[in-house]
């Protein structure tokens, strides 16, 4: 029977690409333990010192090996993860002791699936369930709780889109469970018309620590204050200030938009405190939808709202007039 790809890396046919190298540096982690603990426990020294001591002692006795001695068996030869997360192939002595414990786990598989195990042979299917199964059957980490940062956002921002560029320092472990501190810049793309709340997920970005999947960084967007517009889902409002005079007489509107462009929109009936116009496609994109906006609506703001009565009475006689 062939081999099985998808149940060697333990997805379903419709995992992705980030699904299907989650999987893989998931067993690889696995299999870098089982090779570290069969170092330690089939050398009867420091089997010795860590029945006594424990993890931390073992390490304050000997100095602790080479990272480029955990090793995978592949169709062409060994292979250690390389800094992309995919195999970087070296050579290796073939008696190395992690060539002995990949045959005797998984025997040397050949690209049809078929392989041997020490001490006998087996077929592709068996050998492939052997690495499957019997090493990963029970394994299965828990997943750190995801970290949430605030990415303050321009209504420009949002409105244009542009790109953000954030950088974070995280701890992540190597092979024998040793912390370092990493540094990561992230490209965060912000589309237009994002709202407030949206969030934008790096899988996996977190602290790492043994036996357990590292967080997801989640960053959440969080709407800045204008000092001109205010949002209301898709739309715009915009409040202009105008005297008496001008809304009775006719007024003419100024308005720059977020991208720059002026708008002008003569107003030519009296205006109320209760009136608006609206600009129908002038206000945010609509992220579903990139081809259509939202509206812009103008409110007015009319002063004075108190008349002294010599104002009064000047108003009504020249309302007579007409």
């Amino acid at each position: 029977m062939s081999a099985d790809y998808y149940k060697i890396l333990q997805v379903d046919r419709n995992s992705t690409d980030d699904g299907l190298k989650k999987a893989y540096r998931k067993l690889e982690a696995k299999f870098k333990e089982i090779s570290e603990a069969y170092h330690v426990l089939s050398d009867p020294q420091k089997r010795a010192v860590y029945d006594k001591y424990g993890e931390e002692g073992l390490k304050r006795r000997f100095s602790p090996r080479s990272a480029d001695d955990s090793l995978f068996a592949s169709a062409t030869g060994e292979f250690v993860s390389g800094g992309n997360g995919g195999p970087s192939f070296i050579r290796k002595n073939p008696q190395s002791p992690d060539v002995d414990i990949v045959r005797e786990f998984f025997g040397h598989l050949s690209p049809s699936g078929g392989g041997s195990r020490a001490g006998g042979t087996s077929s592709g299917s068996q050998g492939n369930n052997i690495f499957a199964e019997d090493i990963f059957a029970n394994y299965g980490d828990r997943k750190a709780a995801a970290i949430e940062q605030t990415l303050p956002c321009s209504l420009e921002d949002l409105y244009k889109g542009t790109s953000k560029k954030m950088k974070i320092s995280r701890e992540v472990t190597d092979p024998f469970g040793r912390p370092t501190t990493v540094e990561e810049l992230l490209t965060i793309d912000i589309k237009p018309g994002w709202k407030k709340g949206t969030k934008i997920t790096f899988p996996e970005k977190g602290n790492e620590q043994r036996g357990v999947i590292p967080s997801d960084l989640v960053f959440v967007v969080d709407e800045k204050p204008h000092r001109v517009f205010k949002r209301d889902g898709n739309d715009l409002v915009i409040t202009q200030r105008i005297s008496l005079v001008e809304a009775l007489t006719g007024y003419t509107a100024e308005i720059t938009t977020l991208d720059g462009r002026n708008l002008t929109v003569p107003i030519n009936t009296i205006i109320s405190p209760a009136h608006e116009e609206v600009l129908t496609g002038e206000g945010m994109p609509i992220p579903k939808e990139p081809s259509k906006k939202g509206n812009l609506t103008i409110k007015f703001d009319v002063f004075p709202s108190r008349l002294t009565s010599e104002q009064k009475n000047g108003i009504k006689r020249l309302l007579t007039l007409w």
